[in-house]
């Protein structure tokens, strides 16, 4: 069957430099990405050398400021390269979204000493950074965690679980919120915690349906000792600073959801092109036709309302909203798009020959992490009509 390659995203950049670094994450996604990427998934390879190679490139910290080692780049074009590296292996897209993930607290709350003493290592120096909000009994409802830390003098110890984090058990540090007051999202604080801090340990990674080349795991701290100097804002500060980091993260998500979906619309605009039935290419067919405009519509779509999201953010202005919105059509439309990729390949997409088996099993996880799909809904809904009622009796 002939290989019919797909022209590049078409993109409207701010600058030269921006068009440089999509250039350069073109060329690392092409070059040492793709190739590689459905044999180390199936084997379940975490790429490493991959972030490291994204850090010496400067590609890593593209969203945070220069001084600390940072890209100095506006979120419209940090959300655009991810989108290049998520459409080459999504293991790789998201997991640099959940680095700057891991970097907000700190880039945003942390003090003047702080920034100066720890960002240039995350950002530019090859550290790889997890985010630790969820636990085995707090998901969406993120205020009710239980992992717990006592002062102790000028240290903190820390005892509890963290769950489902990315990169858990091999990240080198950690942005961790735990419980330091009262009940509810009031006695909540961050902290910044070493990966290689006594009494932390990774437990082994979750056996899942897709991405199995990003270490998903438990993360148990087990008396695990922090100075002070590594608690980011105030006490109790800890969830506004997590809700303010999911934000932004939701974002990421919906970047590397349009890039798996147009991935998934590339291979089947080439599969269509190329296979013949009836005498004729079956892109000839109106309603395979339909089904490719409609993949290509929602995508596009996506990408103007994660980027109108990323530029209000870099206005300054509100886009929690925005951002939820981007969040919950971005990663619909993944799964869609994958859904449809493998029904256009017939039972050809259905095997491991071809790579949209593969994209739809990771489509799902989209609509899941950052707060469901579910949860957008409600946060969508409480800008349009306020909080909900909370009954009585």
């Amino acid at each position: 069957m002939p290989d019919r390659a797909q022209p590049p995203v078409d993109r409207q950049l701010p600058t030269d430099e921006a068009r440089d670094l999509i250039s350069l994450a073109r060329d690392i996604a092409q070059r040492e990405i793709a190739p590689r990427a459905a044999e180390e998934e199936d084997a379940g390879i975490f790429p490493r050398e991959v972030f490291t190679l994204l850090s010496r490139s400067g590609l890593l910290g593209l969203p945070y400021d220069s001084e600390y080692g940072g890209g100095d780049q506006p979120y419209e074009v940090y959300l655009q390269v991810l989108e290049e590296l998520a459409a080459a292996r999504l293991t790789v897209g998201l997991g640099v979204s959940v680095h700057s993930l891991s970097c907000h607290a700190l880039a945003n709350y942390g003090t003047k000493q702080q920034q100066v003493e720890h960002l240039p290592a995350m950002l530019g120096d090859g550290l790889l950074g997890a985010y630790c909000l969820s636990e085995p009994a707090s998901g969406s409802d993120a205020a009710s965690l239980r992992t717990k830390a006592v002062r102790d003098g000028e240290d903190w110890v820390i005892d509890g679980t963290k769950a489902w984090i990315t990169h858990g058990g091999i990240a080198d540090f950690y942005t961790v919120m735990v419980r330091t007051g009262e009940d509810g999202a009031r006695g909540i604080s961050a902290f910044l915690v070493p990966g290689d801090a006594a009494g932390l340990s990774g437990a082994a990674p979750e056996k899942k349906m897709g991405m199995k080349g990003s270490p998903t795991a438990q993360v148990h701290f087990d008396g695990v000792r922090v100075p002070d100097e590594r608690r980011i804002g105030e006490e109790g500060q800890g969830f506004a600073i997590a809700l303010s980091a999911l934000d932004s993260g939701r974002l990421g998500i919906a970047a590397c959801a349009i890039g798996l979906a147009q991935s998934a619309l590339d291979e089947a605009v080439a599969y269509a092109s190329g296979r013949q039935q009836f005498g004729r290419p079956i892109s000839d067919f109106q309603g395979l036709r339909f089904m490719l405009a409609d993949m290509a519509t929602q995508i596009e779509a996506g990408r103007a309302l994660y980027l109108a999201a990323a530029r209000l953010r870099d206005a300054g202005r509100p886009f929690a909203k925005q951002a939820a919105m981007a969040k919950l059509h971005c990663t619909d439309t993944a799964m869609k798009a994958t859904i449809d990729a493998v029904q256009i390949l017939g039972g050809y997409g259905y095997t491991a020959d071809f790579p949209v088996e593969r994209y739809m099993r990771e489509a799902k996880v989209l609509q899941i992490v950052e707060g469901t799909n579910q949860i957008q809904r409600m946060v969508i809904a409480r800008h349009l009509a306020g909080p909900e009622a909370h009954r009585t009796g």
